[in-house]
């Protein structure tokens, strides 16, 4: 009797492999900057469900062997389910998500990690269209570098904001507030170059609108209080 083999079955899944490496980030950039991207991602695609934002999480790339993984400060995927389960995703698993991610995120520390030769060779092998160094201590070159794949080779993209084509977003750099921190942080950009806002700004603009018409109201009389 023939049986159905499936080798993907024997391979280990999300919750049999780390989530990460286990390496504790030197930088708190290292988590702050995609964490603020992930967060404007999830006001400005509020309505779409194909897509993950993974922070400091393993990818699991090579089913030859299995425990292979690569940790990106951030990494973009585009195709998938945002949510899997209340549980949430564990690890990113190539072999079960079958969609490679489209963008990876790098925030350069003083501790090299390889941003611009090992891991930049790796995520060209994945067939990683997009990848996004950030420097912050980079004083005379480009703190911000976009590349993408061309003929299993990445190209170095010009201007800033970049605009990344196949996901519909410009990404660049700004001056701004987050978490009570003032200093140059990431940002999503739309197609004319226009910055998208954090939640805590739109937070923000949501209470001056409010005291706003409060104020007029007022003006004419009328106790904001007394309205249901």
């Amino acid at each position: 009797m023939l049986l159905n083999y499936n080798p993907r079955h024997c391979l280990p899944s999300a919750e049999d492999l780390p989530d990460s490496d286990d390496t504790p980030v030197d930088n708190q950039l290292q988590y702050l900057i995609p964490g603020l991207l992930e967060a404007i991602l999830a006001i400005i695609w509020s309505e779409r469900m194909d897509w993950y934002f993974g922070v400091d999480m393993g990818i699991y790339y090579n089913p030859q062997q299995p425990t292979d993984v690569i940790v990106p400060d951030g990494f973009l995927s585009i195709g998938v389910p945002r949510i899997i389960d209340s549980d949430l995703r564990l690890s990113y698993v190539l072999w079960d998500e079958l969609v490679i991610p489209t963008m990876v995120l790098e925030v350069v520390s003083q501790t090299r990690r390889g941003e611009y030769t090992k891991k930049k060779e790796e995520y060209a092998n994945m067939g990683i269209l997009y990848y996004v160094i950030y420097n912050p201590l980079r004083k005379k070159k480009p703190r911000l570098e976009v590349y993408q794949l061309n003929n299993q080779q990445y190209e170095l993209l010009e201007g800033e904001p970049i605009w990344l084509s196949e996901i519909g977003l410009g990404i660049g750099r700004e001056i701004g507030i987050y978490q009570g921190i003032e200093r140059e942080w990431l940002y999503w950009y739309d197609q004319n170059g226009k910055r998208y806002f954090t939640p805590e700004e739109r937070a923000l603009q949501a209470e001056e609108r409010a005291k706003k018409l409060e104020e007029k109201l007022r003006s004419l009389g009328v106790d904001p209080s007394q309205l249901s």
